[in-house]
């Protein structure tokens, strides 16, 4: 009961943060959830907290949605997160949690950096955002973050920013989740009666999220929490379990 307790006030958190900040919830959930829980079952349950968690996205701010980002990303992605997903399910656990690690590691670099590296706005830096993300949310379950540095060179209106995200997230959620439970992978009963409560707690969260959007800078927040991922994919490297 405490386990569905802890998802809970994790899920109502990540969506929300990840909402404002853009860093999507997957970014969120999955470093602090794999602490405590496999690290398959991790990804597969935030993949259906974040599928729900972009359906909210894209019709809380659906006036902004961008069809032509959408396929851009989208295309290249469906193939790219399929081929993640078939990786996950032939890949050693510890090999995959200190690759997570690694991959967060480089990640909040990255991000820290004074400079960040300034990406052309064209249509080839679109398709490569999208083949890169893809293939991250389909090993990790993290791919927002990727998709985050390639789509705001482009300069989207924050709602415009925050709809797109979420329907590229739903593209890329609903490919690997499929591929998950056709090799097998799946959830604890536990966890599947969870979601009874973690999907209308995201719901809650996204719809907070709409009201705080407009109010909040969110680049103090952004650093704070690139830090703790460091952090967390440090601990990961060193100590998988």
């Amino acid at each position: 009961m405490m386990e569905i307790v802890y998802i809970s006030l994790l899920t109502f958190g990540a969506v929300l943060i990840g909402t404002i900040t853009g860093f999507g919830t997957s970014t969120l959930m999955i470093p602090i959830l794999a602490l405590f829980i496999p690290i398959t079952h991790t990804i597969i349950l935030v993949a259906i907290i974040h599928l729900f968690s972009g359906i909210w996205k894209v019709s809380l701010f659906i006036t902004g949605i961008d069809i032509r980002f959408i396929l851009l990303f989208g295309i290249p992605g469906i193939i790219t997160s399929y081929i993640g997903a078939l990786l996950l399910t032939h890949t050693h656990q510890i090999f995959l949690v200190r690759l997570l690690g690694i991959f967060l590691c480089s990640y909040a670099i990255f991000m820290l950096l004074p400079k960040k590296i300034k990406f052309p706005t064209n249509t080839t830096m679109a398709l490569t955002g999208g083949t890169l993300s893809g293939f991250f949310v389909g090993v990790f379950g993290i791919g927002g973050a990727i998709r985050s540095a390639f789509l705001t060179v482009f300069n989207l209106p924050k709602e415009a920013y925050i709809a797109t995200m979420g329907a590229i997230g739903l593209v890329y959620d609903i490919t690997r989740l499929i591929t998950y439970f056709y090799n097998q992978i799946s959830l604890p009963t536990s966890l599947w009666y969870g979601l009874v409560a973690f999907i209308p707690i995201s719901f809650i969260a996204a719809f907070s999220a709409k009201y705080i959007v407009s109010r909040v800078s969110s680049y103090q927040f952004q650093r704070i929490i690139t830090v703790f991922l460091f952090l967390i994919g440090l601990k990961f490297i060193l100590f998988p379990y």
